[in-house]
């Protein structure tokens, strides 16, 4: 493996094998111990976030960084060791999106963001869940596209900022984040409406 796919700069070719919907889960890897720490960490971000005084407490801060970057170690630990998993493909992306969600909560408490905004926000991540489980039902596994994989970034980064005291930058990442969002849930209802007409199709 050379370095540019190491470090997650190369992205080309096949999902790794073992993420496929017919492999088996194997929950118990390095990545998805990391994917387990995340998400048990979100509910002590709320904890945090939702005592403080104003919503910009710096502890909660540090706590939604140390949780959004770690985004990358669990994918970087993956590579590393070879430790591919369906859960853990499947994991991934949800605790982002719970991250997400819990961002904008506690945004939405104080008042850091535009309250509509963060309503059509969170009502697209609980919509994007729901589908993935609903296509799940279907045998149907969406995967994550760029406009979705790019928008990751400053979906997370409005709320960071906004906690932050950077108002300025935490408006632009969130409009910017939700076109991303807004392309990404288009192309996620064409790619699974043509993966359930070719099963009904073949069967």
């Amino acid at each position: 493996m050379n370095k540019r796919r190491l470090f997650g700069l190369d992205r080309s070719g096949p999902p790794p094998e073992a993420t496929r919907s017919d492999r088996p889960w194997r929950p118990w890897t390095i990545p998805n111990a990391i994917g387990y720490a995340r998400l048990a960490a979100i509910p002590v971000f709320l904890a945090v976030a939702l005592s403080s005084r104003d919503g910009e407490d710096a502890l909660a801060v540090v706590l939604f960084a140390a949780i959004g970057w770690s985004d990358y170690l669990d994918g970087f630990a993956a590579r590393l060791t070879g430790q591919y998993s369906r859960l853990g493909a499947l994991l991934d992306p949800v605790v982002d999106r719970l991250l997400v969600v819990s961002g904008m909560v506690v945004c939405w408490k104080f008042e850091l963001l535009p309250r509509w905004a963060i309503a059509l926000v969170v009502a697209r991540e609980l919509f994007v869940l729901a589908l993935s489980r609903y296509a799940l039902g279907r045998g149907v596994e969406l995967r994550i596209n760029w406009p979705g994989r790019v928008g990751v970034a400053p979906a997370m980064g409005a709320p960071f900022f906004a906690m932050a005291g950077v108002h300025w930058l935490a408006l632009a990442l969130l409009y910017v984040g939700m076109a991303l969002a807004l392309i990404a849930t288009v192309l996620y209802l064409r790619d699974g409406r043509r993966a359930l007409r070719h099963d009904e199709g073949s069967s």
